[in-house]
């Protein structure tokens, strides 16, 4: 077990180790005759790739992107059409209503008219 964590901690120091920096200097001269000295400094290890690492960021936000847009537009067309259909529905719904009210008042007139007739045949 010893073993493990020695050699885990050198391999750790190895990779720190190992990284590369590059500096770049830049010397602007300003309007009134100052120069301003910009310094950068990029470090990188000698087993990462940050800008494969910056790239692949990149496509994976686009990708997240454009999918989150695609269900976007999805759920719009969901909406769209269940409003239709909840249209559709209520005029149906509507439509049975009035047939219904009319089936039962066409009843409720031949259960009168059989009523009134019931009466005059026992007169």
């Amino acid at each position: 077990m010893k073993k493990h964590i020695i050699a885990t901690v050198a391999v750790s120091a190895f990779i720190v180790s190992c990284t590369q920096s590059t500096s770049k200097t830049e010397k602007i001269e300003n309007p009134d005759g100052s120069v301003t000295t910009t310094t950068t400094t990029e470090s990188r290890t000698g087993f990462v790739d940050t800008a494969k690492v910056d790239k692949i960021k990149s496509d994976v936000k686009s990708t997240v992107s454009k999918t989150g847009e695609t269900i976007n537009e999805a759920g719009k067309d969901i909406k769209t059409e269940a409003n239709k259909v909840g249209k559709d529905l209520k005029s149906g719904a509507q439509e049975v209503g009035k047939d219904v009210k009319s089936t039962a008042a066409k009843g409720a007139q031949k259960v009168e008219d059989a009523a009134k007739k019931l009466k005059e045949d026992l007169k």
